[in-house]
């Protein structure tokens, strides 16, 4: 298939300019003494089930991932091992002296078929939300990370107008089943990637998941296949009210299990900047962002997943500067993005932030050990000048499946062995992990 990053998808197929402060950042180490974070400050790591757990068999990806034509690099297969190894996870999370770990809960495990509960399956979840508080983590929960149950995406998935509904139900048995223990609720992880993808995907990708889709279709003998993540631009606009409902509707269910319960949702934000006069950015931001921020509005945080920034002027997007520094893709990386997401966010909703992922896809680890403190330094700033920042959770935890790139994006803080699952902690990763320890810079 064509090498099409996700991250590098997001970059819109051009590079960013440089502005003139932006290019001292990443060099910059925080030599200087730097105040504390607020006490209680969230330290982390994110997951989600179907990139870690592995044979997810029942889920509508896994069909996608394990057929011809498909859009997928390759498929999840055993991806770490971590249904059966999650408590090895936890206890990695816990010696880097981080104080949190974002998971998610799988649908299609838990609601295999549609109205049959497992409740060996929420007890598995049970038992990992228990594992986080023998180690003094806070578990902060996705209820859904793009998978759902294959017979979910075999009725239409988000564009069935009983699908609010039906999420509504399983996030219930969720909230039933762990709810009480856990610090933080996520409802949908990235509600508007397929916004962002609809003006930047190029015709061979669309061409390739909707002949990935229709062969999905023609095997279970539907008319059609839709996914949250691998959809067709015609889905779209009706996958979008979906999860707004769906959203409106898990976050109810949700409170009427726990009232208290910190309920929000995962939105992901490209740092945009205006270049020049009519600079198009305000344009992008409102087609990208305006709707769900304005629902979160309504909601106790927003998570805030940022990789990197665009600079607009009145043309489009313009390139990356001479000598910037790149991912594994060629997208540039730009410490201080985390940071102008951030406040952008905070000022759209006047809600606390998590940063509930911000990471850098490269097998360049000292770039990832020095794209972190240089990132929570531009934060820490923003958080100086009054954004609520409840946290920051590092994507990821673990090398993993980057979804329909397989396995070659290196995210993760440990690598993992595709045979004997052993995970190995990278220099970054104690970066990160002493900067938890001081909860300074």
């Amino acid at each position: 298939m064509p090498s099409f990053d996700r991250r590098r998808v997001l970059a819109a197929g051009a590079m960013i300019a440089a502005t003139s402060a932006a290019a001292p950042a990443m060099a910059r180490s925080a030599k200087r003494a730097a105040p504390a974070f607020p006490q209680g400050f969230l330290w982390g790591a994110a997951t989600a089930p179907h990139q870690i757990e592995g044979n997810n068999v029942g889920s509508d990806l896994w069909l996608l991932e394990n057929q011809k034509p498909t859009v997928f690099a390759q498929p999840s297969g055993d991806a770490c091992n971590s249904l059966e190894l999650w408590a090895s996870d936890l206890d990695i999370v816990k010696s880097l002296g981080l104080t949190s770990y974002r998971f998610g809960v799988e649908w299609a495990r838990i609601e295999p078929e549609k109205g049959l509960f497992s409740q060996a399956m929420l007890d598995h979840y049970k038992a990992v939300v228990a594992g986080c508080h023998a180690r003094g983590l806070k578990p902060l929960v996705t209820f859904n990370h793009f998978t759902a149950p294959r017979w979910f995406s075999a009725q239409g998935g988000w564009t069935n107008a009983e699908a609010p509904e039906l999420f509504a139900r399983y996030c219930d048995k969720v909230a039933r089943a762990i709810g009480a223990d856990i610090a933080m609720a996520m409802t949908l992880n990235e509600p508007n990637i397929l916004l962002i993808l609809r003006k930047i995907l190029p015709p061979p990708i669309w061409d390739i998941q909707r002949e990935t889709l229709d062969a999905a279709a023609k095997r279970l003998g539907v008319a059609k296949y839709i996914c949250a993540n691998v959809a067709g631009p015609a889905d779209i606009d009706a996958i979008e009210q979906g999860l707004k409902a769906g959203h409106k509707a898990a976050r109810a269910a949700i409170k009427a299990v726990r009232s208290d319960l910190p309920v929000g949702f995962t939105l992901s934000v490209i740092d945009d900047q205006a270049a020049g006069k009519n600079s198009l950015r305000d344009t992008v931001r409102a087609d990208l962002y305006d709707a769900w921020l304005d629902i979160a509005r309504g909601d106790d945080f927003i998570g805030v997943q940022n990789y990197e920034r665009a600079v607009w002027n009145d043309k489009g997007r313009l390139p990356a500067p001479d000598g910037a520094e790149h991912n594994w893709s060629g997208t540039e990386v730009w410490a201080p993005s985390l940071a102008g997401a951030v406040r952008y966010v905070h000022a759209a909703t006047n809600v606390p932030i998590l940063v509930s992922e911000h990471g850098v896809g490269t097998e360049n680890d000292s770039l990832r050990a020095r794209f972190i403190p240089a990132a929570l330094e531009a934060l820490k700033q923003a958080m100086d000048d009054g954004v609520p920042v409840l946290g920051y959770l590092h994507w990821s935890l673990l090398d993993n499946f980057e979804w329909i790139f397989g396995y070659k994006p290196r995210f993760g803080l440990c690598s993992v062995d595709p045979v004997t699952f052993a995970r190995t902690p990278k220099p970054s990763a104690r970066v990160l992990g002493a900067i938890a320890q001081r909860n300074s810079l």
